[in-house]
């Protein structure tokens, strides 16, 4: 036998089912970055990069940098396999 409280919670949940569009029930709409082509989010994300480094607050990694930052991923990445001690 279903609690009264199951059968509200069901109810609800149908009442909201029932006011939601058609076409969206089940699906993901895509807006924005992710309903253009892969080429046009390239183009923008580009002229994004550049005007940062034309403004001066761009960075662009030297060698020792990214290596240094690798390293120090991996180290983060193994702590969990080698010890077993959380923080």
């Amino acid at each position: 036998m279903a609690t009264s409280s199951t059968v509200s919670t069901a109810a609800t949940t149908a009442a909201k089912a029932a006011t939601r569009p058609a076409n969206r029930v089940g699906t993901k709409s895509r807006r924005g970055f992710a309903a253009m082509s892969p080429e046009t989010q390239r183009r923008i994300a580009s002229e994004g990069g550049k005007a940062s480094h034309a403004s001066g607050r761009g960075h662009r990694f030297s060698a020792e940098e990214a290596r240094d930052a690798g390293r120090k991923g991996g180290l983060v990445s193994r702590r969990g396999k080698t010890n077993n001690s959380s923080k």
